[in-house]
């Protein structure tokens, strides 16, 4: 049985479907990625969760407890969830320490000690209780707002877009520290956000939001290898999507005979990550696609290499590949593809 329990959530703005009967199952100690683009409806699905709106219909249940049945709905601060917003929300004329103390009671017994702890939970240093929040970096700005959502020991932490205000190398790190934190609390969490690597890299269970529905949910590394349509595989990584005949688990394309994970026959569409194509000139190798390289993107250590398959149907199919920047081939360069691993064949529409 799942510790938190979504069934049949629907939301309507007027003329607006924001959720469309949406089903989700959050298992007890996991981390669960909710993924989507602005507008597809994630926002609202978790200020349903927290309390913040009630669902025009459908359950909402946690550990066994109604929180929501259609608009009859439990008020938040009674639900015992934390959340941890995107600026993180810390009130500005407070200390640190006055911040991670707002939801403990004034007179509560080792209340300063237990500021210590979660301050200590949360990596930062001591020192740090007596400042006020302009005087942090957004990391630890997060990192504060985390120790104040962990202060009244919440039975599930709702985390919206916790990272997306921070710069590349700072979201790493404080995801990385956040996720650690709440598995060794034994937390159960689900973040929002619309980054395709945050969602894969935080979370064990990845839900994909598209125009208020839930596509797909599933590990991160199925998601990400066995999407279910073109549109999915896009939106969490580069995909190459191509037309194949296919029969007894092998696909004829562009890019030649590869094994793949259906053994269907007929008319398909297969993908590829390009991380399984395999460049090398053509004088070096004997085997593998055709292809004449007419771009080279420079990006600092890994670029973009687009390549003309030579025997495309049309003469013109194109690839995108990532190459280390180390010894790019030149433009005009002949090339092979190879291509490493199988290949992923969508479902037939309906199936």
């Amino acid at each position: 049985m799942s510790f938190l329990d979504i069934r049949g959530i629907s939301r309507r703005y007027g003329t607006v479907t924001a959720l469309d009967g949406v089903d989700l199952a959050v298992p007890a100690g996991g981390r669960t990625a909710i993924l989507g683009p602005s507008g597809s409806g994630k926002s609202t699905l978790l200020r349903i969760i927290a309390g913040f709106e009630a669902p025009d219909s459908g359950r909402v249940t946690l550990g066994g407890q109604v929180l929501a049945d259609g608009p009859a709905a439990m008020p938040a601060h009674l639900r015992g969830i934390g959340l941890v917003a995107q600026d993180g929300a810390l009130f500005p004329h407070l200390s640190v320490a006055d911040n991670i103390g707002f939801g403990l009671p004034r007179r509560a017994p080792h209340r300063a000690e237990r500021i210590a702890e979660l301050l200590a939970m949360v990596e930062l240093d001591p020192a740090m209780l007596k400042r006020r929040p302009d005087q942090l970096s957004g990391g630890q700005q997060q990192r504060v707002a985390l120790a104040r959502a962990l202060a009244r020991e919440p039975r599930l932490m709702l985390l919206d877009e916790p990272f997306s205000a921070l710069d590349a190398g700072l979201r790493a790190s404080t995801r990385k520290a956040v996720a650690a934190l709440l598995e060794a609390a034994g937390i159960t969490t689900i973040m929002v956000t619309h980054d395709q690597a945050e969602a894969l890299s935080f979370a064990d269970q990845v839900a994909v939001m598209r125009a208020g529905r839930l596509l797909q949910v599933g590990p991160p590394r199925e998601l990400y290898l066995q999407p279910k349509d073109p549109m999915i595989a896009e939106f969490l990584g580069e995909a190459i999507v191509l037309p194949a005949r296919l029969a007894g688990g092998w696909a004829e394309c562009t890019l030649g005979r590869i094994k793949v994970d259906d053994h269907r026959s007929g008319a398909g569409r297969i993908m590829l990550r390009p991380e399984q194509l395999v460049l090398a000139e053509d004088s070096q190798a004997s085997e593998g696609a055709a292809g004449e390289v007419v771009e080279i993107d420079f990006a600092g250590a890994l670029c973009s290499v687009t390549v003309r398959l030579l025997e495309a149907a049309d003469g013109a199919g194109r690839l995108l590949l990532r190459r280390p920047a180390l010894n790019l081939p030149a433009v005009g360069t002949r090339v092979r593809i190879a291509v490493l691993g199988g290949a992923h064949v969508f479902p037939a529409p309906g199936a």
